[in-house]
């Protein structure tokens, strides 16, 4: 993900970041199944995906960490 992309992402509400990193995570085992079938040749589209997933998650991480202090 894009950094612009990334900083997009950071004003939005949290049910909507959390709404998106399913779908993200979706799209993931769908990857995977696909990879295990053969249909999915270039692993360049799953390694972006896991980092994005990353990204999520540690933005929403970061936020539970604000709202508990």
């Amino acid at each position: 993900m894009k950094k612009k992309v990334f900083q997009e992402y950071m004003g939005k509400p949290t049910p909507e970041l959390e709404k998106e990193l399913k779908t993200l995570k979706e799209r993931m085992v769908n990857l995977k199944i696909d990879l295990a079938t053969g249909k999915v040749k270039s692993l360049k589209e799953m390694k972006e995906m896991k980092k994005s997933i990353a990204q999520f998650e540690t933005l929403l991480n970061a936020r539970d960490g604000k709202k508990q202090s």
